[in-house]
């Protein structure tokens, strides 16, 4: 700030940088993440500069089917039938007057991907495949391997390859690792979370990721760190683009996925406070209650178990009127969401609200911090016409999934019908994915009454990192294997 600024502008922008903190109920602490910058954006606005044009949340790339373009700020899928209610436990940040948003812009170059394969251990130059930059092994087909979108932000994965059975020198045996899983070093014990997190700095950095949020506590099948990085862009801290590394017993990455490109700065909107924020989420939670369940949800069984036609069962719907479920807030901070809008997916002004239920883990929860006036509604999208040759079917609910190394792959279990054909659909938030499980049946074939274990696989746009997977079908949380 030069010498030149009178005192009122000074305020101003301190103001601003104060009210982005976080407010910890009863500590009164407070951590700084803006720099005043947004508040100098609302006086340029107020001295004539356009308007932003309006945001549509929930169009674009978030998938497909009823559930597509969740917006941040839908109420917490695991809190009951009538949804959750957020309390805060202190006062809360008013937040700056203004944020901007940000976008991907751009292509990768072969230089931004060579950079980081060398400090993933990648050895050889970036080939262009279609739209995907992408170093693979030669030889046997077997060893490290490197696949960066193009497009920005470029979306990247490494994970040890197999080469495919074309040309696959391995004989089929024990010796041989399944395609996709992590390979050498196997068995040992993890490193230290400060020995995961010293492996994972040089990629970081690389990334432009070292001023980043790092959490290093997770372990998978009890030799591999897991450590996810929330970076900051624009100042503020980001949810929901993360980049994943999987550290080894040896020190060394095994696997990883993120996004190679920081997004540039876009338009400033003005925002809410976080008090506003909390009331809005709120209010979408009345949404979700009550609901019936069991009786009515699909068309009855076609048959009993005693041999008879259900089709003129009679229809009976319970309703759960259970109380909404109360979970104290206690901090605050505003950020950047990865959020998918009518242009593509972008990071948006977005409060991140610390949730302290008192029979879990805190976690995250979000609310869009853009004001209401700029936002538009998401489009509905539409429904497809059933096919009356495909059949009806039953809906399948998830017993349990795995997430493969490369952090975007889902494989998801669940008992289903040994004649019927069933597909994985994720539609993805920065706070959860939704996973649907479609079925084909064909009506005019005779299949037994028998049920078998089915695992299929979908792959998400972004790293799952520590976002909860919902069952579509019951809403409910799907625990992990």
């Amino acid at each position: 700030m030069s010498g030149t600024e009178s005192g009122h502008g000074r305020r101003t922008a301190l103001v601003a940088t104060v009210a982005a903190g976080v407010l910890l109920a009863g500590g009164g602490g407070l951590y700084l993440t803006a720099s005043g910058d947004e508040g100098a954006d609302a006086v340029s606005r107020a001295a004539g500069a356009p308007a932003p044009p309006p945001l549509r949340l929930g169009g674009g790339s978030g998938g497909t089917g009823p559930d597509a373009g969740i917006a941040p700020g839908e109420p917490d899928p695991g809190g009951g039938p009538n949804g959750t209610v957020y309390r805060a436990e202190g006062p809360l940040p008013q937040g700056p007057s203004s944020a901007a948003v940000h976008r991907p812009e751009g292509l990768v170059t072969s230089e931004e991907v060579a950079r980081l394969a060398a400090v993933l251990g990648v050895e050889g130059r970036p080939s262009l495949v279609g739209d995907v930059w992408t170093i693979r092994p030669e030889k046997d087909g077997r060893g490290p391997r490197l696949d960066v979108a193009r497009q920005a932000p470029g979306n990247w994965t490494y994970s040890w390859y197999d080469g495919g059975p074309v040309g696959d020198t391995c004989l089929k045996g024990k010796e041989c690792p399944p395609p996709g899983e992590a390979r050498p070093p196997a068995g040992g014990s993890p490193v230290s979370e400060a020995a995961a997190r010293a492996a994972a700095a040089p990629v970081l950095k690389v990334l432009g990721q070292d001023d980043a949020k790092v959490s290093a506590t997770q372990v998978m099948n009890g030799s591999v760190r897991v450590v996810n990085a929330d970076p900051v862009v624009g100042g503020l801290p980001t949810y929901g683009w993360s980049t994943g590394l999987h550290i080894g017993p040896d020190g060394r990455p095994v696997a990883g996925s993120g996004t190679l490109k920081e997004p540039a700065k876009g338009e400033t909107y003005p925002v809410v406070s976080a008090e506003k924020a909390l009331a809005r989420l709120n209010e979408e939670s009345k949404g979700t209650g009550p609901i019936g369940i069991g009786g009515c949800a699909t068309d009855p069984p076609a048959t009993e178990p005693d041999g008879g036609s259900g089709k003129d069962a009679p229809c009976q719907t319970i309703v759960d009127m259970a109380p909404p479920r109360e979970v104290p807030v206690t901090g605050a901070v505003l950020g950047l969401a990865a959020t998918d809008t009518a242009d593509g997916r972008m990071l948006v002004p977005t409060w991140l609200f610390t949730a302290d239920p008192a029979d879990a883990a805190p976690y995250t929860v979000t609310s869009t911090a853009v004001a209401p006036e700029y936002l538009v509604p998401p489009t509905p999208s539409p429904q497809p016409t059933p096919d009356p040759s495909e059949g009806t079917a039953p809906v399948r609910r998830i017993d349990s999934f795995t997430v493969e190394p490369d952090g975007r792959t889902l494989a998801v279990t669940f008992w289903g019908g040994v004649c019927s054909t069933y597909t994985a659909h994720a539609v993805e938030d920065p706070r959860q994915v939704r996973v649907r499980i479609d079925e084909k049946t064909d009506p005019d074939r005779v299949c037994i009454l028998v049920a078998k274990e089915i695992t299929v696989k979908v792959t998400l746009e972004a790293p799952l990192g520590d976002r909860p997977v919902v069952d579509a079908a019951s809403n409910e949380a799907v625990p992990r294997r």
